[in-house]
C-alpha cells in the first residue's frame, strides 16, 4: 500500500472486532515506524505506553467519560502518548520562537503510528477526550497524557466512509 492509498483508506475506526487480537509482530512494526517519526532536534519528547488486556480495559474506561468513545472498550490495544521533556536544543528553540514543538512532534508520531497501522489493516482512532489523572494512575505516568490511540482490526461492519475534506483550492494557496 503506498502513502496515497493509506491516506485514502485511513479513517477513525469506531467499531473494532474484539475477538481479533493484534499480532505481536504487527504491533512491533507499528511501534517501529512510530519510533522513526521526525521530531524537533530528534528529541522525541514523548513516551508510548502500550496497553493490552485488563490495562487496556481500564484505560478504555478513562476515555469514555460523558458517553464519549464507547467503541474504545472493544479495541484490543490502546496506546497512551504522554509528554516528556524537550532535549536542550529543542527547549531553547521553543522558548526563543514561542512554539510548542512537543505538541507538533506528538502529532507527527500519531500520524506515523496510524498510517503504519492502516498499512497493516489495523484500524485506529486518535482520542483527545480522556481523564488524564486516571490514565496516569493506571499507567504509572508522572507526565501529562496528550493522546490515546485505539488500535484493532475493524469489525466487518465498519465500512470505509466518504472523506469530508476541504477542496484543495480552499486549503492551499500559492504566492
Amino acid at each position: 500500500m503506498n502513502f496515497t492509498e493509506i491516506a485514502q483508506t485511513r479513517q477513525s475506526c469506531r467499531k473494532y472486532d474484539p475477538a481479533r487480537p493484534i499480532e505481536d509482530e504487527v504491533l512491533t512494526a507499528i511501534l517501529e515506524s512510530t519510533r522513526l517519526a521526525p521530531s524537533a532536534c530528534n528529541g522525541q519528547p514523548y513516551h508510548l505506553t502500550v496497553c493490552k488486556g485488563e490495562t487496556a480495559r481500564r484505560v478504555a474506561s478513562a476515555v469514555m467519560g460523558m458517553g464519549m468513545n464507547k467503541f474504545a472498550k472493544d479495541a484490543p490495544v490502546l496506546i497512551v502518548i504522554s509528554e516528556e521533556a524537550y532535549v536542550a536544543s529543542a527547549a531553547f528553540g521553543a522558548k526563543v520562537k514561542g512554539n510548542d514543538y512537543r505538541s507538533i512532534d506528538i502529532g507527527i508520531a500519531a500520524a506515523y503510528l496510524t498510517a503504519e497501522a492502516t498499512a497493516h489493516g489495523i484500524g485506529s482512532c486518535i482520542l483527545g477526550w480522556f481523564d488524564d489523572g486516571k490514565i496516569r494512575e493506571i499507567c504509572n505516568l508522572d507526565k501529562p497524557v496528550r493522546l490515546v490511540i485505539t488500535l484493532g482490526y475493524p469489525h466487518e461492519s465498519d465500512k470505509l466512509r466518504d472523506k469530508k475534506r476541504k477542496p484543495l483550492k480552499e486549503l492551499v494557496s500559492e504566492k
